[in-house]
Formats: structure tokens, C-alpha cells, sequence
């Protein structure tokens, strides 16, 4: 690493930025594309920095931009310590960490420990070796049952659906809780732990300040002599005793990853992917561990007063429980964006995720309330922007995008649409290339086309429709986060009494207050100083569907 890259390795030694950051999610191969060959690139996320300095964000984080056939949008690595050529180039990575560091913004990068892809050559090895090899005990292998192994050694289900194991041919199956291209690794295995703590020190020292953790409840293992069934695994206590997800041994991994992150300075911080009941978040984003857990429970719930606050109290608390701060977020790569979500009717309770079945029955936009989608959207993300904790945004929700719902099928990509026929439409939707200008093959993603098909509607969402436009959404976030920079203050807040049960109200400790407006109807504002308004602000009143913020 150059000397200037080193300068640049932080933007400041402020050990707590990331508490109460505003975090910009690119997924790589649909921001910008430099060289027009359909898919984003390094070189076109340095073009756009200027674009992100404009928008306020503080971070931004990557996903997977390593090599990798795809399988899974890039989440099966063949190479943690390099850039899919398709992408870019080691130097291009640190151009970009370059230009981003110069413009304020820190950067995070994925790192998906629970499993390579089947094109690593640790897996390449694992299938030339024999069974019992030092090769394989890097992956999960298991005799098959039935005399000649035949059959899997579990009827165990995949998160893509399908089976969990697949054959080898010597009468071993290897465990992918994923796509079959994607083989689970055994974190048991000390060689697998040192290789990824060399990994944390590489991106570290190329000037990376934090880590986006894919699947962290999933590492640690214990698979005994005889397997239970799916059904048994189904029935089995989530208290940290799971054979699977989230047991308690996954926190010694973690517990070693802090010790590299503390190596630097200030020290790199990271996030956890890890679904698991509520109340076992703190110990990832325990100050031992990674730091910091995503919460996804506004994601998942309805746009209702009393669902958020009960969210927002339970989550606050889980913060100064770990002594880490909260994270909030509504969309991301494996989600129908939320102004989609909040223009479908409600779920009530429902387990299915909001906006699956509004895509299996084709995902036209007709079947949307648009305008009512969008006015929640971004009544909800000023809401979100207020509260105390970091704040993870997802490139395009700036324009306001609905979700692609109608991509063909003949067009998709994601390995949950073809290993679930007529139940699972998968996350192609959310990752369509983001809209840059009104025109071109592209709207100005590239100077070709893009991997997945724009709908004409993008020409009306994109950066240079709503550039110029005071009201547009892009304005709006631009706004929202360049006050919430100067506003943030300690990470409290205080609720206030509204009167009513479609009314949210709460103050910061700085005098920053925000009110949201569920329901329909209009809501006069308490006294102070009005700095913005998601919805028209009439003789005092907040119209309706919308988030005014005041200072008093």
C-alpha cells in the first residue's frame, strides 16, 4: 500500500463515528458502470463520489465486489482478497477508497465468512482430495446414508430451497446452506480462521474502516455423530444450543476479529448480518465482538404509529443493553424497496414478507398505490434519520424507486427465483441498475445497457429528473441528511404526547423535534422553529401521510 493510501486510511481518529452514521449501501454491479459493458463497476463508483458527497452520507458500504460467478450476486467468493476483473482491479479499489476518504465518506466493505463459492480453490482442492483429507475438513463433509451413500446424510432444506447437501461422487455430500454453489465452511478448522483474519488485515490495511458481516449467526457449528431431522432442526430451542444458527461458540470467532480491529486507529468497526431473535443481538454488537448488529424490525413492519414505537423502545434499549448503538433500516439488496411495500396493504401480522406475493402475481405497477408508497417512504426515513443510532440507506432509495417487480423471467438472476418456481420471484427486483439521467440505453448507468432490464418510468426517477426539482425525493434526502449532521446530538430521545394514536412524536436532546403522521389526517405541529416537511405544512398543520422536523 502506497503512502498516500495510508494518509488516507481514515478520514479522522474519531474512534465512534459509526455510532450514529449515515451509511449509503451500493450494490456494486447496478450503481454506475465505467467501461459499458452492462455491469457497475470500481471506476464508476469513483466517478459518482461527487455524487455521494452531494447526497451527505458519511459511509458507504459495498457489497461483495470480490471474484465470483454470480451464483449469488457475488455473495459465492472465489477470492476474498481481490476484485472480480469484471469489476475492476486492486488499484482501482484503492482509487476509489482514495477519492472517498478525500471526500469525508469512510468506506465498508462485505465479507462473507459462513461459506465460499464452489470455484475457491480451497474447494477446488476439498473435491480432488479424499475423504478424511485436511482439504476437506475446511468445508463440512459427511458420508451420505443408504450402503453405498447414496442418499444425503440429512433431508435438510437449503435457504434457496432444494436440498442443503450435494454429492460429490465418492459417497461424501458437502453442506451449502445456500446454493449449491456456495459450500458452508468449517469454522471448527483453525486454518479457515487465521485465512480470514489475514483477510480483515488486508482490506484494513488497503484503508477499509469497517465490515459489513454476511450471515454472522451462521459460522459456528456442531454437527454430531447422527444429524436430526429438518423437522427436528425446525422444533429445536433458539437459546445459543442450535446446531446451526447462532450458537453462543460463534461470539470466540468474533471475539478474535476485535482483537484485529483494535490492531488499527482508530479501530475498524463492523455491522452483523445475524437474524435472530431480538433479544440475542446485543452480544454481536457487544464491544467485544463486531461492534454493531442490524435491526431490522421497522423493516418488517407494518407503516403503523404503534408497531414503530414499540420497535424503536425495544431496539434502544437492546443498545444500551450491548452499549453499542442501534441500527435502522428499511431497504437493502434482498428486500422489495419500502416504497413499494408501504404502497401494498398491509400485512397485519402476516409471516409472509410484505410484497412476495405482490410479485408472484406478476409485480405490475398498477397494483400499487404509487403515490401513497412513496409519501409513506419518505415519511418514514425522516422519521428513521431522526432517531439515535446509524442509519443505513440503499442506493436509489434517494429517487424515491419503487420496486422493478415485472423483471421476465427469462432476464432473472438470483438463484431463490430458479431453485423456488412459483414460490419465490427472488431479490432481482431491488437490484436493477439505479436511474442516472431522463435517457440513454442505460439512463446514464453506463454508456451501454444494463445486466437487468429499466422500465421507462426510471426516465422520471433519475438523478437528472430530480436534480433540478426542489420536491423531489433526492432533494429531500440531501436536505434531511445535511440537517441531521448538525443535529445529532447524545443518543436519547424523549416522546411526547400527541393525542393521538396515528401521531409520533418525540424529542432529541438538542431541541430537535419529529413528527409523524400515519393516517390521513392533518396534525397541528407543537411550537418551534419548522426546518422540514415531508408533506405540505399548512397553517401549522403537517397534511396528513408525513415527518416534519422542528427546533425549538
Amino acid at each position: 500500500m502506497t503512502d498516500t493510501l495510508a494518509q488516507t486510511a481514515t478520514t479522522t481518529n474519531d474512534e465512534t463515528w459509526w455510532r450514529q452514521a449515515s451509511v449509503y449501501q451500493i450494490y456494486p454491479r447496478s450503481f454506475a458502470d465505467a467501461n459499458g459493458d452492462g455491469i457497475g463497476d470500481l471506476p464508476g463508483i469513483t466517478e459518482r463520489v461527487p455524487y455521494l458527497a452531494s447526497l451527505g452520507v458519511e459511509a458507504v458500504w459495498l457489497s461483495p465486489f470480490y471474484p465470483s460467478a454470480l451464483a449469488d450476486g457475488g455473495y459465492d467468493v472465489d477470492d476474498y482478497r481481490d476484485v472480480d476483473p469484471r469489476l475492476g482491479t486492486l488499484d482501482d479499489f484503492d482509487r476509489m477508497v482514495q477519492a472517498l476518504h478525500a471526500a469525508g465518506i469512510r468506506v465498508i466493505v462485505d465479507v462473507v465468512p459462513n461459506h465460499t463459492s464452489d470455484r475457491h480453490e480451497w474447494f477446488r482442492e476439498a473435491l480432488a482430495a479424499p475423504k478424511g483429507s485436511p482439504a476437506r475438513d475446511r468445508y463440512v463433509f459427511r458420508d451420505g446414508s443408504g450402503p453405498s451413500g447414496e442418499d444425503a446424510p440429512a433431508d435438510w432444506v437449503s435457504i434457496f430451497g432444494g436440498p442443503a447437501w450435494t454429492a460429490v461422487g465418492d459417497g461424501q455430500w458437502y453442506l451449502h446452506s445456500f446454493a449449491k454453489e456456495q459450500p458452508d465452511l468449517n469454522w471448527a478448522n483453525r486454518q479457515v480462521r487465521d485465512d480470514f483474519l489475514h483477510t480483515l488485515r488486508f482490506w484494513s490495511d488497503r484503508g477499509v474502516d469497517g465490515f459489513r458481516i454476511d450471515v454472522a449467526h451462521g459460522l459456528a457449528k456442531d454437527l454430531g455423530e447422527t444429524l436430526p431431522t429438518w423437522a427436528e432442526l425446525a422444533e429445536m430451542p433458539k437459546d445459543g444450543t442450535h446446531p446451526l444458527w447462532d450458537r453462543d461458540d460463534v461470539h470466540e470467532i468474533y471475539a478474535e476479529w476485535r482483537t484485529v480491529f483494535d490492531e488499527y486507529t482508530p479501530a475498524r468497526t463492523a455491522v452483523a448480518e445475524a437474524w435472530v431473535p431480538a433479544d440475542r443481538r446485543a452480544r454481536y454488537a457487544s464491544a467485544e465482538g463486531l461492534g454493531q448488529a442490524f435491526n431490522f424490525d421497522l423493516l418488517e413492519a407494518d407503516f403503523d404509529a404503534g408497531q414503530f414505537r414499540t420497535i424503536i423502545e425495544f431496539n434502544l434499549g437492546l443498545a444500551e443493553q450491548s452499549g453499542s448503538s442501534t441500527t435502522w433500516v428499511f431497504s437493502n439488496h434482498d428486500v422489495v424497496r419500502h416504497a413499494t411495500r408501504y404502497a401494498l396493504p398491509a400485512r397485519n401480522g402476516g409471516e409472509q414478507k410484505q410484497g412476495a406475493a405482490w410479485l408472484l402475481a406478476g409485480g405490475s405497477q398498477d397494483a400499487l398505490d404509487r403515490s401513497l408508497g412513496l409519501r409513506r417512504a419518505q415519511a418514514a426515513t425522516l422519521l428513521e434519520l431522526a432517531l439515535p443510532g446509524s442509519a443505513y440507506l440503499y442506493q436509489g432509495e434517494e429517487l424515491g424507486l419503487h420496486e422493478v417487480g415485472d423483471v421476465p423471467d427469462a432476464e432473472r438472476q438470483d438463484p431463490a427465483f430458479f431453485r423456488n418456481p412459483g414460490v419465490n420471484v427472488g431479490r432481482d427486483g431491488c437490484r436493477v441498475p439505479i436511474p442516472w439521467t431522463r435517457s440513454g440505453p442505460s439512463f446514464g448507468f453506463g454508456p451501454a445497457g444494463s445486466h437487468l432490464p429499466q422500465p421507462a418510468w426510471f426516465a422520471d426517477s433519475s438523478v437528472e429528473a430530480e436534480d433540478a426539482d426542489p420536491d423531489s425525493t433526492l432533494n429531500l434526502y440531501r436536505t434531511a441528511l445535511g440537517l441531521r449532521g448538525q443535529l445529532q446530538s447524545e443518543e436519547h430521545l424523549e416522546w411526547l404526547e400527541t393525542g393521538r394514536g396515528d401521531v409520533l412524536a418525540f424529542r432529541r436532546p438538542n431541541g430537535w423535534t419529529s413528527v409523524t403522521v400515519f393516517g390521513d389526517e392533518s396534525y397541528v405541529l407543537p411550537a418551534g422553529e419548522l426546518l422540514l416537511a415531508s408533506a405540505p405544512v399548512v397553517d401549522g398543520a403537517l397534511s396528513g401521510v408525513g415527518t416534519a422536523w422542528l427546533r425549538s
